[in-house]
């Protein structure tokens, strides 16, 4: 009986003995745990400055007519996009017409004296030289052509001005882009200080930035900027500084920085509210390490989990860091890491101090 009890006992332990073993390697590997890791790296470090500001165009122009008419034709309403040289309005030109032909036959009328006068000169001329006509008679007549080419060139002025005249009837669109507002109707008597129409130029516009002046002499032309677009979500442009108003406003303390963007495309419009984010250079290299790598505490604490090789694994342990200024998804390291060394980016919520960990690729 005893023997049969000892079997019993030993084949029992036996029995627990191997489900412990059987169970034993997937403890292990849960203890295992699997994560990314990151290299640190040594690069320029970049200040971001965000910004707001609103898109302008750097043309736009009341259209007002250079004389007084009344307007018999608007060929354009707001909204309208035109190009340059389209007729926009035309005034009444029906007198400016008839003063042109009266001009143009007062010209041909001194063409025709001028001619005569010349003829005859040469004419005279002839006797002269035959004795046949007196001299001071022939240098009157010479006269007489200086006085017709003179009134020549008058009657010429005259027909050019009334051409001149007639041409600014119709008025012309002085650069392409679109008509923002149209502030006269047809029959209206307009003068020069009538603004008929606006001209807003949108093939180009500009975005000015007002930049705090601590900055001045680190934002430059040249510096990048990346626009992002309150209108059209999700879409952002890339371009840059391209002048610097180097005056200061002594109320707001900064300085103006203006950026062109194209917008051959029209996706874009003036007045559209933008958000800027300005890339500074800072002339130092620091090391910096991805976002992700980084742990926050409640008590102010910033960490990351460094990875070492530990024979033929990694061991992962909790460092202290200092951090300094983030761009492009990274952070810059003041303290605590060296460039080369290998961070937890992924799987780093809950590892422990000392914890084996396997790279998940």
């Amino acid at each position: 009986m005893t023997q049969f009890i000892t079997a019993r006992f030993a084949g029992g332990v036996g029995r627990s003995l191997l489900c412990i073993c059987l169970l034993w390697p997937p403890l292990l590997l849960a203890q295992v745990a699997p994560v990314e890791l990151a290299t640190v790296e040594r690069r320029d470090i970049v200040e971001t400055l965000r910004l707001s500001g609103s898109l302008s165009s750097p043309q736009s122009a009341r259209l007002s007519p250079d004389i007084e008419g009344r307007l018999v034709r608007l060929a354009v309403d707001a909204g309208a996009r035109v190009k340059t040289g389209d007729i926009l309005f035309q005034l009444d030109d029906e007198l400016a017409r008839l003063e042109l032909g009266q001009a143009v036959a007062s010209e041909h009328e001194a063409e025709a004296d001028l001619a005569n006068a010349r003829r005859r000169v040469v004419e005279v001329r002839e006797l002269v030289s035959k004795k046949t006509f007196p001299e001071s008679e022939a240098r009157n007549l010479e006269a007489e052509v200086e006085k017709l080419q003179a009134i020549l060139e008058r009657r010429r002025a005259e027909r050019a001005f009334a051409a001149a005249t007639l041409e600014r009837h119709s008025h012309r669109a002085p650069f392409g882009g679109v008509i923002a507002e149209r502030n006269a109707d047809l029959g209206e008597r307009v003068d020069t200080g009538s603004n008929v129409l606006l001209l807003v130029s949108t093939d180009r516009l500009q975005l000015d930035l007002r930049v705090p002046q601590q900055y001045f002499g680190r934002i430059r032309v040249g510096t990048p900027v990346r626009i992002g677009l309150d209108a059209l979500a999700g879409k952002t442009i890339e371009t840059q500084v391209a002048m610097i108003v180097p005056v200061s406003d002594p109320d707001a303390r900064t300085f103006t920085a203006r950026a062109r963007i194209d917008n051959a495309d029209a996706q874009l419009a003036p007045g559209m509210s933008v958000s800027a984010l300005l890339r500074v250079g800072t002339e130092r290299q620091a090391e910096v390490v991805p976002r992700d790598a980084l742990i926050r505490y409640p008590d102010g604490r910033t960490t990351v989990w460094v990875a070492r090789v530990d024979g033929d694994r990694y061991v992962v342990n909790e460092r202290l860091v200092s951090t300094g200024l983030g761009f492009d998804g990274v952070m810059e390291i003041l303290e605590g890491l060296a460039e080369g060394e290998r961070v937890v980016i992924r799987g780093n919520e809950s590892l422990r101090q000392g914890q084996q960990v396997r790279i998940r690729e």
